[in-house]
């Protein structure tokens, strides 16, 4: 009898032990250095007191390094740019967006060297230009190549991370990046803005971010997209009701400068060259219920044509959701 309840006791410890265990597990979040107005959400802990779990926040250099931990299942969420998203998607891997972060816009721009020669578009030819692969500004790069009728074997191009373009800028290793901040706002002051990603989108190359999740993760734990979508979103709607606000001083600013490593009197600036959009601009058919899909679509092929993917999916609607946008907000926190 003895033996009998020191089992039972025993199975009940190792069963409240792994319940334990799996309630402390984190929610693992990759995030990059962007700069947009949920940093402060970020900074705040305004995530986890709404998920009321704890999060793991992970920093990723490119959308390559987060795709290999989609892959890998090291991340639940993530942020990705519509170039590695469009890799993804070509690739059918087991992910779903659920939440537009940004519409890029002067957010991320080429910028050639002052001193070496380029004043215009043919003069990139020889060059060499730097930008992390299979990201966002690569896409943009190339489509920008594209519009000036400049073949990509006319250039030298150069696989490096926004740090690494940073010191090669300041070697003088390259004459010209297309790259986002904290190293777009970098070189910059050396250099003169040729183009960016909103008047690349203009030429029909539109880039974008979005917030992903294994589609695993989310069928298991819808409430953490959910409550994840609200919180961003608040923070959004605080910057869109006074951009003026988010000023050099601000606490705003200040919260983001630390977590990006941006300097804080580049951040107004950077806030501004994006859009984010509201909550009923997530579920029109400009985004998650239509536009996503087909800007999707459009990156995809044009890899393909690139020789950068190998097939196009059947069936786009499946990598896109609403289903975790509410129509209402019920984030109340402080932002």
């Amino acid at each position: 009898m003895y033996y009998h309840r020191f089992l039972l006791n025993a199975a009940g410890l190792l069963l409240l032990t792994q319940s334990n265990v799996a309630a402390a597990k984190a929610v693992v979040i990759g995030y990059q250095t962007n700069v947009e107005p949920a940093k402060v959400a970020q900074a705040d802990g305004a995530y986890e007191r709404a998920l009321a779990e704890k999060v793991d926040w992970r920093l990723f250099n490119s959308g390559a390094e987060v795709l290999t931990a989609l892959a890998s299942g090291a991340v639940d969420l993530a942020l990705l740019g519509s170039s590695p998203l469009a890799a993804a998607v070509a690739n059918d891997l087991d992910i779903e967006v659920f939440l537009v972060a940004t519409d890029l816009k002067s957010a991320e721009a080429l910028v050639v060297k002052n001193g070496r020669g380029i004043y215009k578009p043919s003069d990139l030819i020889g060059k060499k230009i730097a930008t992390p692969f299979a990201s966002t500004a690569h896409y943009s790069l190339l489509s920008a190549l594209k519009h000036w009728n400049i073949q990509p074997n006319q250039v030298r191009l150069l696989n490096l991370k926004p740090a690494e373009i940073n010191a090669a800028w300041r070697r003088g290793d390259i004459d010209a990046a297309f790259v986002w901040s904290p190293a777009l706002a970098n070189i910059k002051k050396t250099g003169t803005v040729m183009t960016d990603a909103g008047q690349v989108g203009q030429w029909g190359a539109p880039t974008f971010e979005v917030w992903v999740a294994r589609r695993g993760f989310a069928a298991q734990h819808p409430e953490v997209l959910r409550k994840f979508a609200d919180v961003t979103l608040s923070y959004y709607a605080a910057y869109q009701a006074n951009p003026a606000a988010w000023s050099v001083n601000s606490s705003q600013v200040q919260k983001i400068a630390k977590i990006t490593g941006v300097a804080a009197a580049d951040v107004p600036g950077l806030l501004a060259g994006a859009q984010y959009p509201n909550r009923q601009a997530q579920l029109s058919t400009r985004y998650l219920a239509q536009g996503t899909q087909h800007n999707i679509a459009n990156t995809v092929n044009y890899l393909k044509d690139l020789g950068l993917v190998r097939k196009v999916p059947s069936n786009y609607q499946k990598f896109v959701t609403t289903a975790f946008i509410q129509s209402t907000a019920s984030y109340s926190g402080n932002n």
